[in-house]
C-alpha cells in the first residue's frame, strides 16, 4: 500500500448540503488525493442514494447503511429514535448486505434535548443493540456516533461482543476512550480537531495505532458554521502530525493501514 492517500471514514455525501455539487466534491477529493470515503447513512431515506453513489464512484464512494440515534429532519422535528425505525430499515439493509462496508452511522445519542428520559436512552439501546447483532450476523463492522454518551456506547457495545468498531468524532474525556482502545476500537478524527480543546486532549493520549480519519462532511469542518468537504482530510492528518512530532506522510499511512484492518472488505473495494 506505500503511498496510499488517505481514507475519510466517516462522512455525509447524502446530505442535502451535497445536493447541488457532489460530482464536484468527489472530484475535488480525488484530485487532492484521498484514497476512498467511507459514506454513513442517518435514516432509511439516505440509503438508496448511497448505493447509487457507490455505483456511480465504485471503489471510491463505499457505503455503510444504518439508523442514526437521533431522527428527522434538522433542527425543529429532530427527536430520539425508535425501534419502528430501525424495524422499517432492516429489510433495505438486508436487501444491500453484499455491497457494504460496514454498519452505520449508529450508536447513542444522550443530548438532552433529543434524549431526556429512561425511556427514550433504553429505547435508543435496543435499537442499537438490534443494529450490532445484525453487524455480527453479517460480520460487517460498526460505524459508531457516542454523542454525550461515550461511556454507556463503548459499554454496550462490549457486552454485545462487538469487535471491529470504529467510533467516530469521540466526544468523551481520553479515560473513557481508553477503554475503547483496550477493546481494540478505532477512533476517527475529524478536521474539527484544530478547533477543538477536547478533541486536542483525546490526541494527545491515544496511541496512532488505533486512530482513523474522518471528516464528518458537512459537519465538523476547520471552521464552524462551514461546508465540510472530503479534501479536507488532511487538515486532521496535519494537526495530529504536529501534536505527535512525526511527518504527516506516517500519520497518513498508519491510519490508512488501521482503515485497511477495521474495515476487512475495503482492500476487495477499492480494486473494483
Amino acid at each position: 500500500m506505500g503511498a496510499a492517500g488517505p481514507v475519510d471514514c466517516h462522512c455525509h455525501l447524502a446530505a442535502p448540503e451535497f445536493e447541488r455539487d457532489i460530482e464536484a466534491v468527489l472530484e475535488e477529493a480525488k484530485k487532492a488525493k484521498v484514497l476512498a470515503l467511507v459514506v454513513v447513512a442517518e435514516h432509511s431515506g439516505e440509503f438508496e442514494k448511497i448505493i447509487q453513489l457507490s455505483e456511480r464512484y465504485p471503489g471510491f464512494v463505499l457505503p455503510c447503511l444504518g439508523i442514526h440515534p437521533v431522527q428527522g429532519i434538522p433542527p425543529e422535528e429532530q427527536c430520539s429514535v425508535t425501534l419502528k425505525d430501525v424495524d422499517a430499515a432492516l429489510p433495505l439493509i438486508e436487501l444491500y448486505k453484499d455491497r457494504l462496508l460496514a454498519i452505520g452511522e449508529v450508536g447513542l445519542d444522550f443530548t438532552p434535548r433529543f434524549a431526556s428520559t429512561d425511556e427514550q436512552k433504553q429505547e435508543q439501546r435496543q435499537v442499537l443493540t438490534k443494529q450490532i447483532q445484525l453487524a455480527k450476523g453479517l460480520d460487517l463492522p460498526l460505524n459508531v456516533h457516542s454523542r454525550s454518551a461515550g461511556r454507556p456506547t463503548i459499554n454496550l457495545l462490549k457486552e454485545q461482543g462487538a469487535e471491529r468498531v470504529l467510533l467516530h468524532a469521540f466526544d468523551g474525556r481520553p479515560s473513557v476512550a481508553m477503554e475503547g482502545v483496550k477493546a481494540g476500537y478505532f477512533f476517527s478524527i475529524p478536521p474539527s480537531i484544530i478547533r477543538s480543546e477536547q478533541k486536542q486532549k483525546l490526541v494527545k493520549q491515544l496511541p496512532l495505532e488505533c486512530m482513523c480519519l474522518e471528516t464528518d462532511s458537512p459537519a465538523l469542518g476547520p471552521e464552524k458554521q462551514v461546508r465540510n468537504e472530503p479534501k479536507n482530510i488532511f487538515i486532521a492528518a496535519e494537526y495530529i502530525a504536529k501534536m505527535k512530532g512525526i511527518p504527516v506522510e506516517e500519520v497518513i499511512e498508519v491510519t490508512t493501514q488501521n482503515a485497511l484492518k477495521l474495515f476487512p472488505k475495503l482492500q476487495k473495494f477499492l480494486w473494483k
